[in-house]
């Protein structure tokens, strides 16, 4: 591969101990095609595919011709599936190597759908092209919307059908990620009870992704609080847009507090605490109104696999994490209550606010009102007449709001302002997602450019773009897929 595309590997976790990870290269397939590329992403990564051949991108980004400098390896991870303990790995995803970039920024290149490992079990290791588009757009869209997130850099088709419940076409994904670091990783090792092993991995993580805490009295305390913190910022974003993430498993939260892995993950229309979209999900474990409950429950497996490093006398260290873990729920609510009152323009707190909020979010669920375009209203964005505005029950609220919003004595400007950093206009909407998904089927990739397009500015209120902001009225029997 030329090297005028500006790779730069630094293949830091590769050198790693081999119980870390399974050196393997990606299958070769058989007619790679280039779909869609992320130029912009490209842009930042400092790369140049200006003057790569269609053909040659298409070889890259299969697997089939790896750049200079990559070192490919498979992952080792375990993971609590729906609370169930399993050891797991990249069973469909090859990490070809940490790319640098001119500022120094280190980013994972991971081909996702790239074949077979040792930690496959009974799958077959490729992926379809559904799910892998899917992955595309939602991951640039929540980046958009100013969620911390892995990122899409292209898709391919392989050229080879992937048996499902029928056959599909294959394709690749490549995934750019600050890391690949979950909490499974953590419980990987931790499962193997080799304390120095438990060292290197919190070694690694902190001089990667937290070096302020290389100096810390105690590197675990210290960077449990830290990823606790990510992990509440997270997840109140998730909140702020009514992102469901449909799969919280630990092997699905990222060290570094991006969210990772867009299997059944899908965005809340009518506001519903208890939403689920995931087919496998019978339960609602991962419900919209369950993802901070779930943060906590994985944040505490954790704090679990540190126990060794935080305190030699166990009963202490098991006192110490269970303090900071217990720290969520007081820390969740402050930031939540914050996120809520820049939603509706309030920047001075007051203790009456969460009955204010809490009001009109029972009233979205007992009306059914859309989350999104609930806001938008209320920002006098609203996309058409509906008369479940006109209700009188919201009529007193919103006049409660109002009287509440000039005990700020600001401006309409100021608190508009606020609220429209907050509140997107345009979310990837399910069936405006499927629209696309179903188009490239036929080899119309028109829709999937155009929402990929609109999906650039969700805190504009663009031109020709109510299509894109009307809810479907099917979502009640919406359901999304693992890809697996």
């Amino acid at each position: 591969m030329k090297n005028d595309i500006n790779w730069n590997f630094d293949n830091s976790y590769s050198k790693l101990p081999d119980t870390f990870k399974e050196n393997i290269n990606p299958f070769s397939v058989k007619n790679p095609e280039l779909i869609v590329l992320n130029k912009n992403l490209a842009t930042e990564l400092n790369l140049n595919f200006s003057n790569i051949k269609k053909d040659e991108l298409s070889s890259l980004f299969a697997g089939n011709n790896l750049p200079k400098g990559s070192h490919s390896i498979a992952q080792a991870y375990a993971g609590h599936q729906f609370g169930h303990f399993t050891m797991l790995g990249d069973g469909r995803a090859t990490l070809i190597g940490e790319h640098v970039t001119n500022k120094n920024h280190r980013y994972d290149i991971q081909l996702k759908g790239s074949g077979k490992t040792s930690f496959s079990r009974t799958g077959d290791g490729r992926a379809v092209l559904g799910p892998m588009l899917r992955e595309y757009i939602i991951s640039e869209g929540m980046h958009n919307l100013n969620i911390p997130t892995t990122r899409s850099l292209a898709v391919v088709k392989t050229g080879e059908e992937v048996i499902r419940e029928s056959p599909l076409p294959g394709a690749i994904l490549t995934r750019v990620a600050s890391s690949h670091i979950r909490v499974g990783t953590f419980q990987y090792v931790a499962a193997r009870q080799r304390k120095d092993e438990l060292k290197i991995l919190l070694d690694y993580v902190i001089n990667r992704h937290y070096p302020e805490l290389r100096n810390s009295k105690n590197k675990a305390v210290e960077l449990l609080n830290a990823v606790l913190d990510k992990q509440v910022d997270l997840v109140i974003n998730w909140m702020r847009v009514g992102f469901i993430h449909g799969v919280m498993n630990t092997d699905n939260m990222s060290i570094s507090g991006e969210t990772i892995d867009y299997g059944p993950c899908a965005f809340m229309d009518n506001y519903d605490p208890k939403t689920v979209f995931s087919s496998i999900d019978k339960i609602g474990r991962y419900a919209y109104c369950n993802q901070p409950i779930i943060t906590k429950w994985n944040l505490a497996r954790f704090a679990e696999c540190l126990i060794p490093l935080i305190n030699p006398d166990q009963d202490k260290a098991v006192s110490q994490a269970t303090e900071i873990i217990n720290t969520f729920e007081k820390k969740y609510e402050i930031k939540w209550l914050d996120m809520m009152r820049n939603k509706i323009g309030l920047s001075k707190p007051e203790e009456k606010d969460k009955f204010l909020i809490v009001d009109l979010l029972t009233w979205m669920h007992q009306k059914k009102a859309d989350y999104t375009n609930t806001f938008c209203y209320l920002m006098n964005e609203g996309i058409q007449k509906n008369n479940i505005y006109k209700d009188a029950d919201f009529l007193n609220w919103k006049k409660r709001w109002e009287l509440r919003l000039k005990s700020e004595d600001i401006t309409s400007n100021q608190y508009l302002k606020l609220m429209k950093n907050s509140n997107p206009f345009v979310i990837p909407r399910n069936h405006k997602v499927e629209e696309a998904l179903k188009a490239t089927e036929k080899n119309d990739l028109k829709p999937i450019t155009k929402l990929l397009e609109i999906l650039k500015n969700p805190y504009l209120n663009q031109e020709n773009i109510s299509d894109y902001r009307i809810p479907s009225n099917s979502d009640r029997n919406y359901q999304t897929f693992c890809g697996t």
